[in-house]
């Protein structure tokens, strides 16, 4: 209880959390979303990294004048595209040798249950997998290491980076200043958090009702 207690504190508080380093940082602040957007898509050790209700927080700030919406919008679909092309090519690679290796915190659960979904929705999962959070940063590992066609998986990868981050930033950007949202920012990020997990929650039941019935 107390892990997930600190788990919502964090994402709950990501607007303030925003607001200092944007005023320490300033500008420079472009330059870090671009680097945790590319290292939750591209390094699988980093898949706790906050995407999705970054995302939106991001669009809330860029609505209020803290950050240029369109710059974001191009920077941030850079990095969610570049990051899955690296992280396709590191599994196609190094995926046996980094999964073998003991040193490298990978967590065997959520590759597992990644490449089971891609098993069962093929190339979509590059588009799907962008909406789960820890799924979307083992994706383009998995289709790099099972040696999917570069051309399909960059169709994929374009198409699926262009949805989750125009989709969420526009959404924070649209709906985050609200005045019944924008009072209660921690409800907005925590409702986008719990919708992300859905496809999750509704897998994780799918599984455990098969396994009772058989």
């Amino acid at each position: 209880m107390e892990y997930l207690t600190s788990f919502l504190s964090l994402f709950s508080h990501l607007d303030d959390s925003l607001t200092m380093l944007f005023n320490f940082f300033g500008i420079w602040m472009y330059v870090i979303l671009f680097l945790i957007i590319f290292a939750e898509t591209g390094l699988i050790i980093f898949p706790f990294l906050p995407g999705d209700s970054l995302l939106f927080t991001i669009g809330a700030f860029a609505a209020i004048g803290h950050l240029d919406v369109t710059l974001i919008l191009i920077l941030l679909f850079i990095a969610a595209v570049f990051g899955d092309s690296v992280n396709y090519w590191i599994g196609r690679y190094f995926g046996k040798k980094i999964v073998d290796n003991p040193r490298i915190p990978i967590n065997q659960e959520h590759l597992d249950e990644t490449e089971a979904f891609y098993k069962k929705n093929g190339g979509k999962t590059i588009i799907l997998a962008r909406f789960i959070p820890f799924i979307r940063t083992f994706a383009p590992f998995v289709a790099g290491a099972s040696h999917m066609h570069y051309r399909d998986f960059m169709v994929f990868n374009i198409v699926g980076g262009f949805a989750w981050v125009f989709s969420l930033v526009l959404a924070g950007y649209f709906f985050g200043n609200i005045p019944g949202i924008k009072e209660n920012m921690e409800i907005g990020v925590i409702a986008v958090i719990f919708v992300s997990l859905l496809p999750v929650l509704f897998e994780f039941i799918k599984v455990k009702v098969k396994k009772h019935k058989d």
